[in-house]
């Protein structure tokens, strides 16, 4: 039985669930020489509404990338829940200080020791154009019972839920 959201709202529930849980992300960004670059990112605001914030300095490769080519892709795996969400959106630079007090953590102090005030810190913000899910239902165990029944079947096993989100904003918003 499947458990795919019957509504976009549903869905877009089910995304933000899974981008809240799974926190750690890889952002793709296209290099200068047009090669696809990844590197680990940390999700800092869980409420995703279509965007995403991450804290990073002003002169790093990424954002360099970014103000050359902001389409980027934003991957998550939670490996615990067998559940992955892909956003594809833009990204730009966000020198908003409100905003990263707002976003600040204390773990953040590794890579930028003056907290906030560290020169050169700015947020770099993310806006989905679409996102899409694959969501395991029932954990690992689940798992493991799908693929034993596969191996003695010989049949592939149900694949779970698998959803593409529009976060287009529509005229009337």
């Amino acid at each position: 039985m499947s458990r795919e959201p019957t509504t976009e709202a549903d869905a877009r529930r089910r995304v933000t669930e899974l981008v809240r849980e799974a926190r750690i992300c890889m952002l793709t960004t296209i290099g200068v020489d047009g090669r696809q670059v990844s590197r680990p990112m940390a999700l800092q605001e869980a409420e995703f509404d279509g965007d995403l914030w991450f804290f990073t300095h002003a002169e790093s490769a990424k954002v360099r990338q970014i103000r050359v080519n902001p389409e980027v892709n934003v991957a998550f795996s939670d490996q615990r829940r067998h559940a992955w969400v892909s956003v594809s959106g833009s990204a730009r630079e966000s020198v908003d200080r409100g905003r990263a007090e707002r976003l600040w953590h204390p773990l953040l102090r590794t890579w930028f020791p003056d907290g906030p005030d560290t020169p050169g810190l700015t947020l770099l913000r993310v806006h989905a154009s679409s996102a899409q899910y694959w969501d395991s239902p029932g954990g690992a165990v689940v798992h493991l019972v799908g693929l034993a029944r596969a191996a003695v079947t010989g049949r592939p096993p149900e694949p779970g839920d698998n959803r593409s989100v529009s976060y287009e904003r529509s005229s009337d918003a």
